[in-house]
């Protein structure tokens, strides 16, 4: 950790804005009442979710989190260790890919395809034989008006329809397949249409004139050999979720969201930047597109053989400014900083981790883990500050009138209504209807609710600074045996849906890996007379059917919390095995962390619309940030001080303290527990509104 030093004149320059404040630092219920009610309607609040302990008993001090977007800055950090910046907007010479020549078709398509039909006819009806021949005969033929697609039969067997793309992608290379709804919730139906990047001449169209086809999300089939098939270039965003980004980008180069992977999505509110990959696209093209994305930027350009998947990430490094900060004096604020670095903070589920609306996701987790469909549905559509349209259809039930006044960022409500306007009633069907990923954030979220908790049990049984006896501790293994952030089977299988990232986070379900059983154990009495293991050892289990607990008293607040909402963690009332906690593996995740390389300085400010951190951005284009009031580095040299320091100072009303620090940390770890620790007031947003 580097501390601040500062110099007199300096110091006394601080003096002048430092201010009594309350040695009651928590959340009080005056405060808390102020928060909930600010918006209209109560949301999550840090002891709903289990979070109420501190490492330290120093006081806090006041200070504003994200009161512009830019203070807080996040920057990936790749599984190498390297911090993700964005440096060049530029494409270099040789990422220039030159693809085979497109109108070359007759090299693609063959000029009998006789034998394949024929073949195809073992997999499916005479009628999809039929209809697959004649738009084979319709491309080969070399036809100049725009070719329909071709739906087949609708079919329950997964494998059959499997077996027909497969054999689709091999025999008939000009086509692609695609899966749309059967008539009822049990089939499905298989289209089939020609592959656009392809298909040259006249029946490439712009998307305005394909109306609502989804776009190939293949990539171009001239890809050249010995090149990797994969572009991996640095995602810069500002104010914007991950997938509203991605969705933006594949929008304007006609490819489908799954074309993109990531290793995690980032905080809405902030300006961050992070890998990407896509399949077969060309560098110059994603570009091009800097002159028309608004808060986005795309850069740093290279070929890889791999695409990245959720998780493949070692942490973030995250660049953080507290404005308007308030302190008894300047040696709360060095103490409060020097605690954190030596010592860290719970590692708590944020406040993220639970939704931002009044129905927190660890209810609707609750309600799904008891079979309670219906119940869960509501929870989800339960009308809140967001929107009207949940208002609307509480009111008349209007399923197509609620759709079009719902935002299309909210996936999970629009996925639920579209499958109840198929399906009505059917509230299983429904919350199936919601992408992988995301209907299982609702009973992670449980699995979080359980672990902090149980954090904030241990630490007020038996503090911070020992093990005990019963404990869970992880083992001593290699650093490569280790998995930082890894994610649990469940999340690995479907890395490739929509993400709600207004709801998610980048953090992993689990901080060690739980098929991995030899990689913890249960504090013996040796252990302990020995001193064996650090208290940054201790960790903690998330729920599953692959874990153990601690052998102490701490195990049982888990199954009695779960107990208390009608939940057994060992054994399912319901067959539905994707919400059950028995059919989850679970994992185990380290109850105390220390930021990595923390830094921080104290700056003074006049202007709150003015940067105090630099972006990524702001060195492409040489802006500056506002100058340094101390700093770690600074000297005892009066030549070093900011010139603006006593013509700043002369209102003292207008001039105001911040707090900026630079901190890394795990996938797993929410930088807003951090800055709890060191403030010892709440993270929410509603509270922090008010202090604004």
């Amino acid at each position: 950790m580097k501390a601040m030093k500062l110099n007199k004149t300096v110091s006394s320059c601080l003096l002048r804005l430092l201010k009594p404040y309350s040695s009651s630092f928590h959340w009080t219920s005056t405060m808390a009442a102020s928060a909930k009610t600010s918006e209209g309607m109560k949301t999550v609040d840090e002891s709903d979710v289990g979070i109420s302990c501190f490492i330290s008993q120093l006081p806090g001090f006041r200070g504003i989190l994200k009161q512009r977007y830019a203070d807080f800055i996040v920057n990936e950090v790749d599984m190498d260790g390297n911090v993700v910046r964005l440096t060049s907007l530029d494409v270099s010479p040789e990422m220039d890919v030159k693809e085979e020549d497109k109108r070359r078709s007759s090299d693609d398509v063959p000029q009998s395809y006789a034998s394949a039909i024929e073949s195809f006819r073992s997999l499916c009806s005479a009628s999809d034989a039929e209809r697959m021949e004649t738009l084979v005969n319709q491309v080969t033929s070399g036809a100049e008006d725009e070719i329909s697609p071709v739906v087949l039969d609708p079919s329950s067997d997964k494998s059959k329809r499997t077996a027909i793309h497969n054999f689709v992608k091999e025999k008939f290379k000009f086509l692609v397949t695609d899966t749309v709804d059967g008539p009822d919730p049990s089939s499905k139906r298989i289209r089939v249409r020609v592959n656009s990047g392809n298909a040259g001449g006249k029946r490439s169209k712009k998307r305005k004139e394909r109306g609502d086809k989804p776009f190939d999300s293949r990539g171009s089939e001239h890809w050249p050999a010995g090149v990797g098939k994969f572009l991996k270039f640095h995602l810069y965003k500002e104010n914007k979720d991950t997938q509203e980004a991605l969705g933006l980008i594949g929008k304007m180069l006609g490819v489908q969201p799954k074309s993109f992977g990531f290793s995690g999505t980032k905080d809405k509110r902030s300006v961050s930047t992070q890998r990407v990959t896509v399949f077969k696209q060309q560098a110059n093209k994603l570009a091009a597109l800097n002159k028309r994305l608004f808060g986005i930027k795309v850069g740093d350009f290279c070929l890889v053989k791999e695409g990245l998947l959720l998780g493949q990430l070692m942490g973030n490094r995250f660049t953080i400014t507290l404005r308007g900060v308030v302190a008894d004096s300047e040696e709360t604020i060095k103490k409060s900083a020097e605690s954190l670095g030596k010592d860290g903070f719970i590692n708590y589920f944020g406040l993220q981790r639970f939704g931002s609306g009044s129905v927190p996701t660890h209810h609707v987790g609750a309600a799904l883990l008891k079979g309670e469909w219906k119940e869960a549905v509501d929870m989800i559509l339960d009308p809140r500050e967001i929107n009207e349209a949940r208002e609307y259809y509480k009111e008349t039930g209007d399923i197509d009138g609620t759709l079009r006044q719902l935002p299309r960022y909210l996936v999970a409500e629009r996925a639920i209504l579209q499958c109840l306007k198929k399906c009505p009633g059917n509230y299983l069907q429904a919350l199936k209807g919601i992408p992988r990923t995301l209907r299982m954030m609702y009973v992670h979220s449980y699995q979080s609710y359980l672990w902090n908790n149980a954090a904030s049990l241990r630490v007020q049984k038996y503090g911070t600074n020992q093990v005990v006896l019963g404990d869970l501790v992880s083992t001593k293994v290699d650093d490569a045996k280790r998995i930082v952030g890894s994610l649990n089977s469940e999340q690995k299988e479907n890395s490739e849906e929509a993400l709600d990232c207004d709801q998610l986070d980048d953090t992993a379900v689990v901080d060690l890996p739980g098929e991995r059983s030899d990689l913890v154990k249960v504090v013996g009495i040796e252990d302990v007379e020995a001193g064996t293991y650090p208290t940054s050892d201790i960790v903690l289990p998330l729920p599953g059917s692959r874990v153990i607990y601690p052998s102490n008293d701490i195990a049982e607040i888990f199954h009695d919390l779960a107990k208390k909402d009608g939940i057994s963690l060992t054994e399912s009332i319901h067959g539905v095995k994707e919400f059950s906690i028995t059919s989850m593996t679970g994992g185990y995740r380290r109850v105390f962390q220390k930021p990595i390389d923390f830094e921080w300085e104290l700056l003074t400010y006049t202007d709150s619309n003015k940067p105090l951190a630099e972006t990524d951005l702001d060195r492409i284009t040489m802006e500056k940030p506002v100058d340094k009031v101390g700093s770690a580095e600074e000297t005892e040299s009066d030549s070093n001080q900011p010139e603006s320091c006593e013509t700043d100072l002369k209102d003292s009303e207008q001039t105001q303290l911040a707090l900026k620090m630079a901190l890394t940390l795990p996938s797993s770890c929410y930088a807003t527990m951090a800055i709890r620790e060191l403030l010892k007031t709440s993270t929410s947003v509603a509270y922090h509104k008010t202090l604004n």
